[in-house]
């Protein structure tokens, strides 16, 4: 085990949580409703925006397949940890996803925190989150809408 997964196991970064499976939907359906959102955003020049929402379409995706293994995150940080964890090592998602994934964090966080933000970056967020939610529904052998 990670030390970094215990870590956050330890803080309760991320927790046990029972009822996690039966939201998975609903998680899907919120990263569908985001990566939408950022496209509109994108297509009208609101760059930070579309940046954020393309972040949070993949938080709710890897949120997704958090709540499929039984657990809840308190930290995005810990969410990306649990990723690597639970599907990066035990080969079931490619390193390079949750890399995208951080990147995105951290597009987000520019924009967000620092009005630092591109249509190159909102561009590259949007196909990041695209790729990371038909891999996650895949996966969880959920259809694409």
């Amino acid at each position: 085990m990670r030390s970094d997964f215990k870590a956050c196991l330890h803080r309760r970064g991320i927790a046990s949580f029972k009822a996690a499976p039966s939201l998975v939907p609903k998680e899907l359906g919120q990263a569908n409703h985001d990566l939408q959102a950022a496209r509109r955003s994108c297509d009208v020049g609101e760059y930070k925006w579309a940046t954020i929402q393309a972040y949070y379409a993949m938080f709710h995706a890897a949120r997704s397949l958090l709540y499929a293994k039984g657990y809840r995150e308190k930290s995005h940080y810990c969410l990306s940890v649990a990723l690597l964890e639970l599907y990066v090592d035990t080969g079931k998602l490619p390193l390079s996803l949750v890399k995208d994934f951080d990147q995105a964090m951290l597009l987000r966080e520019s924009a967000d925190y620092k009005g630092d933000f591109s249509e190159a970056g909102a561009c590259e967020a949007i196909g990041n989150a695209e790729q990371f939610i038909a891999v996650t529904r895949q996966l969880l052998g959920h259809r694409t809408n």
